[in-house]
């Protein structure tokens, strides 16, 4: 696994734990905002990003957020395909309340994770 993958992996894996806790206790849209930073952090691997964007299905499911769940189900596959090739806009959310095309801005922090990976 390259140094890059690594660093990345350890900060989407901080994340999702950070989702994991929220959700057992009980604070769903906090569980849902660590998914969402995981998915940020996780768009330059294709590996990482089917990953998040499968736990976000998961979630949808457990949770019984259907129009989640319908969201989540065409972004697992596009993840797939489209990751290696770069058609992705960066910085997005990956959750279905956000269009599946567009960018958004990177938290600071989030940032600083990306640059310091690469």
């Amino acid at each position: 696994m390259s140094r890059m993958s690594d660093r990345l992996r350890r900060a989407i894996d901080a994340e999702i734990q950070l989702a994991r806790t929220a959700e057992l206790r009980g604070e769903f849209h906090t569980a849902f905002r660590q998914l969402e930073r995981a998915h940020v952090l996780a768009q330059r691997s294709t590996a990482h990003h089917v990953r998040v964007h499968w736990l976000m299905l998961r979630f949808a499911m457990r949770n019984r957020l259907t129009g989640e769940a319908m969201g989540q189900l065409w972004r697992v596959g596009a993840a797939a395909l489209l990751t290696r090739v770069g058609l992705l806009p960066w910085g997005n959310p990956g959750g279905s309340g956000v269009s599946g095309i567009t960018p958004s801005p990177v938290a600071p922090d989030l940032q600083r994770v990306i640059d310091s990976a690469q």
